[in-house]
């Protein structure tokens, strides 16, 4: 399975100029053979707000708003499955920093989920998501779905891995340093492949890193993005050293836990 990453750098509160860009790239991604799209956290919005008016003048809800419909027109255009970040308006006005997943069949539209460790002033705006950590079948693979601060919390993957993902999809905006060393290693811990889709440029005086990631399940770096571009990272992925939790003949990283031990 192909698979890519998308690094661009939105411009904040301009979603229809961030759309237009986005679909450049997701056309890219599909021409090199990805089936599988990740793009970052607040692909559409941007990322550093100052108010709460100023989300609310650009969420949407999902599935019905314009950003989850332009996904879901992409995947079916291009035949392939997207995960991207978004804020979301619900329909009692709460807004959260989510991530919709769409594909190429019916509605196009899969599922959603909502950030559940909210980083520093994002904690001003949005709720702390409340669906759970989700891990959807697309038929070839199944992918877990995580947004940017939630890696810095071990049992995030792991909740996922354990869930069945072959994949982690991974829409950042990150600002701090390590994620792009430490997801290898979150990887490695689950036997998962894992996709960073991180931004590029700075907002306000915040600026991003870059270095989107493609991790494989032995902590291989299959890719990575640079600092300060804009660009597209694919990568062919074999599932099935996902579906190998095995390290030797006698060492099995899921039978081997021992979860009784590991409350306080």
């Amino acid at each position: 399975m192909k698979v890519a990453y998308v690094q661009m750098e939105p411009r904040l509160l301009d979603v229809n100029r961030n759309l237009s860009k986005a679909e450049k790239f997701i056309r890219e991604a599909a021409a090199k053979g990805a089936e599988l799209i990740v793009l970052p956290e607040l692909f559409d919005t941007g990322y550093n707000f100052q108010s709460r008016e100023e989300v609310e003048s650009v969420a949407m809800e999902i599935p019905d708003g314009e950003t989850t419909e332009f996904l879901a027109e992409q995947s079916r255009e291009h035949g392939v499955f997207i995960v991207a970040g978004t804020a979301e308006k619900d329909e009692k006005g709460k807004l959260y920093n989510s991530a919709v997943i769409t594909g190429p069949l019916g509605s196009g539209y899969i599922g959603k989920y909502r950030k559940i460790h909210l980083f520093y002033r994002e904690k001003l705006f949005f709720e702390p998501g409340n669906l759970g950590f989700r891990v959807f079948n697309i038929g070839i693979a199944k992918i877990g779905v995580m947004i940017c601060f939630d890696w810095f919390f071990p049992e995030a993957m792991r909740t996922l891995a354990l869930k069945g993902a072959d994949i982690i999809a991974h829409p950042s905006n990150l600002v701090m340093p390590y994620a792009p060393r430490a997801m290898p290693i979150r990887a490695l811990e689950n036997r998962v492949f894992s996709i960073t889709a991180n931004r590029v440029g700075e907002e306000r005086g915040l600026r991003f890193i870059g270095k989107s990631t493609i991790a494989s399940p032995k902590a291989e770096i299959l890719a990575m993005g640079s600092e300060d571009r804009e660009e597209v990272g694919v990568v062919e992925l074999s599932l099935e050293e996902a579906r190998n939790k095995r390290i030797n003949e006698l060492n099995d990283v899921f039978r081997d836990r021992r979860p009784e031990f590991y409350f306080v």
